[in-house]
């Protein structure tokens, strides 16, 4: 498994890298994508740190695994390729923006134009095998992906975290609260979002209030 990331992420998590943990967890990816079927493809995997570099990050939106779908998963946590359909999870995100700030839902579910700035979508897991989630977890991403949602938090200065979900809640344990702006809802999965858990957070709307009010650009949603 080649590690590809933005030259800006080098320094924060180099010496993660040379852990025993994550060359076990090297051994075990490239296995997996050996034998099976996995998501994302492999040059996609670290897209996260590949779209958004560590001085550009201002969001962060923390997802669970990967989509396990043909053709879903690019690296990017609720994202998917061109031309695939938008699954249930992304077109409630999709709703909730239409709902809070006006904007048409889009036609392609690919989110790396939030990617290019500074919304940093990360995926507590980074790769899955298909149609079997959670297959992944417990290998080691997690510690990789808790580095980096703890170098963010110590390192930079009122960044949002969105966090969507028990899941997410937990990952966002360690955020320093008293430098970030975190905001928390149910996820945006049907089963949260048909009880009420999710529509009206106003998410969207409220990060871009608080960019501004901290002097950066708002988020083309």
């Amino acid at each position: 498994m080649h590690v590809n990331i933005s030259p800006t992420w080098i320094p924060i998590l180099q010496e993660e890298l040379k852990k025993d943990y994550f060359k076990s967890l090297q051994t075990f990816v490239d296995k997996a994508y050996h034998d099976s079927v996995c998501y994302p493809p492999k040059k996609e995997i670290f897209n996260a740190l590949v779209n958004t570099s560590f001085n550009d990050v201002c969001v962060v939106i923390i997802g669970q695994d990967p989509y396990h779908g043909l053709g879903q998963a690019n690296g990017l946590c609720f994202s998917v390729a061109d031309n695939v359909r938008h699954p249930p999870s992304l077109k409630n995100i999709f709703k909730e923006i239409e709902n809070d700030l006006g904007i048409p839902i889009p036609v392609s579910g690919n989110l790396e134009g939030w990617a290019k700035q500074g919304v940093l979508l990360l995926n507590a897991t980074l790769t899955v095998k298909e149609q079997e989630p959670g297959s992944h977890q417990k290998k080691g991403w997690e510690l990789f992906t808790d580095t980096i949602i703890s170098a963010i938090s110590e390192k930079r200065k009122g960044v949002v975290f969105l966090l969507w979900g028990a899941y997410a809640k937990k990952k966002g344990a360690k955020i320093d609260t008293t430098k970030h702006y975190v905001l928390s809802s149910g996820h945006p999965s049907p089963l949260s979002a048909n009880r009420g858990y999710w529509f009206g957070n106003k998410h969207f709307s409220s990060v871009n209030s608080y960019l501004e009010s901290q002097g950066k650009k708002p988020i083309s949603w």
